[in-house]
Order: C-alpha cells, then structure tokens, then sequence
C-alpha cells in the first residue's frame, strides 16, 4: 500500500488549498526547521472585510534575526490573540454560521498561550482538521534529523525516506526549482496538487475572493464548508 507525504512550512490559518493538501496525503509533515521568511504566509492570512481583503498577522520576533527557523520564531506581542479575536467578531459577526462557531474561536484565540509560531500554527492546523473530519498526522520534520547540509530537494527527499513515503505530494510552485529525478532515483513519485477550479461559495462583501484563510469558508457556509474543498469530492 502506497503511502503519500506532503512536506509544506506551517502557515497560519492557511487558505482551503492547504487542507486539501493535508487531507490529501497520509502524513503530513510541518517542514519547521526551514529558515523564517518575513512578509509570508508563516504568520499571517488574509480575512475578508467591508474595506476589502486584509491581512490578519501575528507580531513575531524578526528584527537581526535574519537566519532563524521557524521552529524558533518567538511571538513578540502575547495580546495578540486578543486582537485577532476581536477582528474576527468585527468583520464576520454577519457570517450565516458565526454564531455556531463562536465560542469555538473563541477557545481556540484564549486558550492560546504558545510563545513560539510553530506551536500556534500547529494548534490551529490541527483544530481546523478536526473541524473539517481529516485525520492525517501532522509531524516536524525536525524529529527526523536530516542532514542539514543537504540542498533543498535532497532534503525533502530524504525527508521523504525516512516517513516511509513512496509518494511525494507537492504544491504546484515546487515545480520551478524540484529536481523530480532525486525522487526517481530512489523509488518515490511526484505530484504535484492542482488549485485550479474550486467552487466559489456564499461570502460576506464582494467581490469573491479565493485567496483567504479557510475560516471564511468555515464561517460562511459551516458543516457544508468541505463540499467547496476538492480532497472532498464524492465524500459530502
């Protein structure tokens, strides 16, 4: 039986693209030990408002920090969840299943009290998973120990080998620089997800927008929310 492994930086409150990806595969590795990059999705999402689309971000510690992992990312500001909470009841109070997912959000922002941006955006991963039925382990790659003077591809690789994977699942911008014939070599196949023609679905303030953080899906269409996924197809 063939095993499939996604390998991706953990982002905060990702888009639905990124859960199709985790449910997609049987092992999802949150890949933490890469170097934080400023201005990404690590710490930050876009949410939808009547001024249009807006980031939501998490003040982290990056001043002269110019080489550290993400797995070392600090929080710089711990009222941060209190801010996040209150944009979310100001912009999506009018959302058709706010008032279900409440206090749910709610538990989720006050009872978050990690200080570093991997174990935020893993107690966010995992409780929207539960939210939309996956069940795929998300791991770090730090707990497999690849050689870090391996380049990029070898890493992911090796990475790859060491789950067990005969599969690797990649996100369509891999393919610019992945040298797909080191996964060949040693047996593992390459796919890549395709993001292309999702549903669009009933949203607050127009125009349509694909481009934000799966809790805009949750909260706009909730229990109906993986019907407008694609890993959900002939399931719902």
């Amino acid at each position: 039986m063939s095993k499939i492994v996604a390998i991706v930086q953990s982002n905060y409150i990702p888009w639905k693209g990124y859960f199709d990806l985790i449910h997609m595969a049987d092992e999802f590795i949150l890949y933490d030990d890469a170097q934080f990059t400023k201005r990404d999705w690590r710490n930050r999402n876009r949410i939808k408002t009547p001024q249009g689309v807006r980031w939501l971000s998490i003040p982290v510690k990056a001043r002269g920090r110019f080489h550290q992992r993400i797995s070392e990312t600090e929080i710089a500001n711990p009222h941060w969840t209190q801010d996040h909470l209150k944009t979310w009841q100001h912009n999506y109070a009018r959302a058709p299943h706010y008032a279900a997912y409440k206090d749910w959000l709610a538990e989720l922002y006050q009872g978050c009290t990690e200080t570093h941006l991997s174990r935020v955006n893993y107690r966010f991963l995992r409780a929207i998973c539960d939210e939309l039925g996956i069940t795929t382990p998300l791991t770090w790659s730090s707990d497999y120990g690849v050689d870090e003077t391996l380049d990029k591809t070898e890493k992911l690789v090796a990475l790859c080998q060491k789950a067990g994977a005969d599969v690797y699942l990649s996100g369509p911008a891999a393919r610019v620089y992945l040298r797909e014939e080191a996964f060949r070599r040693v047996g593992i196949a390459v796919q890549y997800m395709d993001y292309s023609g999702y549903p669009e679905y009933p949203q607050l303030y127009p125009p349509f927008e694909h481009g934000v953080s799966v809790l805009d899906l949750i909260l706009n269409t909730g229990p109906e929310a993986p019907r407008y996924m694609k890993s959900f197809a002939g399931q719902h």
